[in-house]
């Protein structure tokens, strides 16, 4: 087996035996990454050079006796986190020739472990869609298939970790973005609980509902990932000021008398088949390690969509409304200064990311507020309530992670509203600001992944990690690697 197709864990033991060095590893990597990115097409920029430094530095700090769990590990991350001196772009024209002075503080604190960035990876343009066919440069492809999509906004992370062209990458999710494209590329995604970790340095698409959180190959390099980037930052006022757990230490631990939700509201009509089958395989097999399935309701279920677009369009509106070609970015030519701010705008952002500004700027205009924007926010505090209430009685929530596995790029593209429901499934969690995992469960007739998704309580990552190490090892799903 190649290294580059090991998991942290597996390959830090490698380190640490001296059986390979940081510089041997990226070698392989970037081996890999040659031989299949003109296929996958999952990087905006790869930081070659930096990343050599990176290995140098970190091999010789390993040889002193200085190591940590990511010592040597190359990761990529996602191109909406800012990297000092290394280009950010956000999947944007906008943002095509922005050098960041300054480092995101979970990229920094990867830096204190020695981690070695091999690049940044593509995204629906700011974060904006479900399989990053918005990307202002190109569009990914699912390593399972490359006529399919990956998913997105986190695409290019979650097709990097697929195809083994990095051994764990981040992602940024504000509706599902990590979740759903991990389903779709048989890879883990957790969505930590808001605040669980900081947001300084990445762009901000919708500031209540942004998280950043790992890609990985198994649940166990995921909790070590969140070991490491976890934790209150004075640069974030909405980091959560909370003593950090060791998440690996609940790995192993039997799940029996835990009681697992399933929501009736997730069950839905135009689900695919296959999908409800291994979602309800999964269910079994947990039940078979001693969990206890109760039906639960989650009646606000059905509102969360439009609730989270009137939300994400209006903090969308806000936050690029600093894209203006004057401070930085893309800059066009105007005769004046109002038609170069409208020429910038118009030349700059791609089609989905003005359709949300102006949905946003709408829902926030006066004579609108009260009956959108207001509204909205009333129906996120019901679906979180609805939340609050379930998980009295329940440990965790079990529901599919997505309603169909990863359609052929531009089968959707023309339809917007039938793209913003693939994420029907993901969007509650990120209303409700608690964490979330999806692992693999199973695939397709047509050898698509599948992804089951487990929910948890405020600030509970701990339990959402036991049960999904626990139904991971009693399966084979994640073992399985697509063929390029």
């Amino acid at each position: 087996m190649e290294i580059y197709s090991l998991g942290i864990s597996e390959i830090k033991k490698l380190l640490d035996k001296k059986e390979v060095s940081a510089g041997e590893l990226l070698a392989s990597i970037y081996k890999r990454i040659d031989s299949v990115e003109d296929r996958v097409k999952a990087f905006v920029t790869l930081s070659r050079e930096k990343a050599y430094e990176m290995a140098e530095l970190s091999q010789k700090a390993m040889d002193t006796g200085k190591t940590s769990a990511l010592s040597g590990i190359p990761i990529a991350v996602k191109d909406n986190m800012c990297t000092k001196g290394i280009r950010t772009t956000c999947s944007s024209k906008m943002l095509a020739g922005f050098i960041p002075p300054y480092e995101s503080t979970v990229t920094s604190r990867l830096g204190e472990q020695g981690y070695v960035l091999i690049g940044k990876t593509n995204l629906d343009e700011f974060a904006m869609g479900s399989s990053t066919e918005n990307s202002g440069f190109f569009t990914t492809r699912n390593p399972w298939d490359l006529e399919k999509i990956p998913g997105g906004s986190s695409g290019g992370s979650a097709a990097a970790v697929a195809a083994d062209e990095c051994i764990a990458a981040l992602g940024s999710d504000t509706g599902g973005s990590i979740r759903q494209p991990a389903a779709l590329c048989g890879v883990v995604g957790l969505k930590p609980t808001y605040g669980r970790v900081s947001r300084y340095g990445l762009v901000a698409f919708a500031s209540s509902l942004d998280q950043i959180g790992p890609i990985t190959k198994n649940v166990r390099d995921s909790a070590i990932f969140m070991n490491i980037i976890s934790g209150k930052d004075p640069f974030d006022s909405t980091s959560a000021p909370l003593a950090m757990p060791d998440f690996t230490k609940v790995l192993g631990m039997e799940i029996k008398g835990l009681k697992i939700g399933i929501p009736k509201e997730y069950f839905i009509e135009g689900m695919d088949k296959e999908i409800e089958k291994s979602v309800r395989d999964a269910i079994k097999k947990l039940e078979s390690l001693g969990a206890i399935p109760v039906e639960i309701s989650l009646p606000h279920t059905e509102f969360a969509v439009a609730t989270y677009y009137v939300l994400a369009t209006s903090e969308a509106s806000s936050n690029l409304a600093r894209y203006d070609g004057v401070k930085y970015g893309f800059r066009a030519e105007g005769k004046d200064l109002m038609e170069m701010y409208m020429n910038t705008r118009a030349q700059g952002f791609g089609a989905e990311v003005k359709r949300r500004i102006i949905l946003g700027t709408y829902t926030l205009s006066s004579g609108y507020y009260d009956a959108y924007y207001k509204k909205a926010q009333q129906a996120r505090t019901l679906i979180k309530n609805d939340f609050d209430e379930a998980f009295k009685t329940v440990d965790v929530i079990v529901t599919p992670t997505s309603p169909t596995p990863a359609f052929k790029a531009g089968e959707k593209s023309d339809d917007p509203l039938q793209m913003y429901l693939s994420d029907i499934f993901t969007i509650s969690v990120n209303l409700a600001g608690v964490p979330g995992i999806s692992i693999p469960c199973g695939f397709t007739s047509n050898n698509l992944p599948i992804g089951l998704q487990v929910i948890g309580k405020h600030f509970d990552e701990e339990t959402i990690f036991r049960v999904s190490y626990a139904y991971e090892q009693a399966t084979e799903w994640h073992k399985r690697k697509p063929i390029l």
